[in-house]
């Protein structure tokens, strides 16, 4: 294993207070409770109200995240930030967060990595810190996937849910921190998950809103196959570089989108359910916000513990997919 250079300082989560249920589905939609559970694993997943933006998210999880590491906003050097879902094109949702939070030390800046864009943002941090370039960097993974879903589109309506995961990253002791880290990405593949309007090819207009291509668009068996493949491998280069096996990993936290796409990559790695961490039930697919919201909250759950080993991977539009591995 290599020496660790990046590690946590602090976790910091922030989750909408409305809940949108599987019965809540039934009756919008042509679907059912089974129907829902049986290919995905979710019951119910939290959205956001109108004043519940992507940055005020991301500054409710990173203040968390900042009291725990004893820090304050302008303590930080960087501001990365993960979303698929900025309030606005332009600026970056990192600088909106930095106003908020009033870090005025921090350079920031957005990253698209759709569902992986959280451990993205996390290996770019560790090369920064690496590079001594920052000392303490923030890194966030925001979402408001309610704002591109189509809810008459009951493939991808009952799959999404808000919320944000914020992360405080300091230069390691050598101890603990991240000990391995992989990302990939395959773009011709893109149009299985993708949005087709709303850039600067197809800009929002009249047409687009009632042809429904604002949204996203997935081709759910396609997604699903290249999802299991993507996330073995990405859990195979992790262990791969570190020296260990599936069976030396004390706690798997991936992506929460599917629960049998997560018991199939537990299955290759050699990782048994019981080592790893589910709350796609509860939270539904929150893209880059999901494994920093599942990692705070095993935590707080007591399923973390110092000196463990962890397995963090995700898949992704783009695709993109990574892994990282952890010396808690």
């Amino acid at each position: 294993m290599k020496r660790p250079v990046a590690a946590f300082a602090g976790l910091g989560t922030y989750s909408p207070g409305k809940i949108l249920t599987n019965a809540d589905f039934e009756r919008m939609l042509d679907t059912s409770d089974t129907w829902i559970r049986e290919r995905t694993g979710i019951r119910e997943r939290h959205i956001a109200g109108p004043d519940e933006t992507v940055a005020v998210m991301a500054r409710e999880a990173s203040l968390l995240a900042l009291q725990e590491a004893g820090l304050a906003p302008t303590d930080l050097d960087g501001i990365i930030v993960s979303t698929a879902t900025p309030d606005r094109p332009l600026p970056s949702a990192a600088c909106d967060l930095q106003a908020l939070l009033g870090a005025t030390n921090a350079a920031a800046f957005d990253i698209g990595a759709a569902c992986s864009g959280w451990l993205y943002a996390l290996l770019v941090g560790e090369s920064l810190l690496a590079s001594g370039f920052a000392k303490r960097l923030l890194v966030v993974g925001s979402e408001k996937l309610s704002a591109i879903t189509d809810y008459t589109d009951r493939s991808t309506a009952v799959l999404f849910g808000d919320g944000a995961g914020a992360a405080v990253l300091t230069a390691s002791d050598g101890t603990r921190g991240i000990i391995a880290g992989h990302l990939k990405s395959d773009g011709r593949l893109a149009e299985l998950l993708y949005r087709p309007g709303g850039g600067s090819v197809a800009p929002p207009s009249e047409q687009m809103l009632k042809d429904r291509s604002y949204f996203i668009k997935m081709a759910g068996r396609e997604v699903f196959k290249s999802a299991v493949r993507s996330m073995a491998d990405a859990a195979d280069r992790a262990l791969e570089q570190a020296g260990i096996t599936g069976e030396q990993v004390d706690l798997m936290i991936p992506h929460q989108a599917n629960i049998r796409i997560i018991e199939a990559t537990a299955e290759h790695a050699h990782i048994p359910m019981e080592r790893v961490f589910i709350n796609v039930d509860r939270f539904g697919n929150t893209s880059s916000a999901s494994i920093p919201l599942a990692l705070d909250e095993a935590r707080r759950a007591g399923l973390v513990k110092p000196g463990m080993t962890i397995l963090l991977v995700a898949f992704g539009a783009g695709f993109t997919w990574g892994s990282i591995l952890l010396r808690w």
